[in-house]
């Protein structure tokens, strides 16, 4: 999602609420592998190092890094009704998404 502008990633979020609830089928998730600003209790190189892609992200393409704030607010602007926010391998983490 850090590729991407906010609304472009409402857009994108829209048509997969779409495909994990469309017609006959019994309700699924969106499954997002991305970094969350201040999500984590990390060591300052590893803060360092989610600063320096949110800098990447905003010089070289239209997104930027998003704190959990930021990305419950494209969750719910797209249509969902819940996430579950999973810190996992290093500065990442998985996110689950719910229609």
């Amino acid at each position: 999602m850090h590729d991407w502008s906010d609304e472009k990633c409402v857009k994108i979020l829209s048509k997969c609420r779409t495909a994990v609830t469309g017609e006959g089928k019994a309700a699924g998730q969106v499954i997002i592998i991305d970094m969350v600003l201040g999500n984590q209790s990390l060591d300052e190189k590893l803060r360092g190092v989610q600063y320096a892609f949110d800098m990447e992200m905003m010089v070289s393409l239209t997104g930027k890094e998003r704190t959990e704030e930021e990305f419950a607010k494209l969750f719910f602007d797209a249509g969902f009704s819940s996430y579950h926010i999973n810190p996992i391998l290093g500065t990442r983490a998985l996110i689950q998404v719910y229609p």
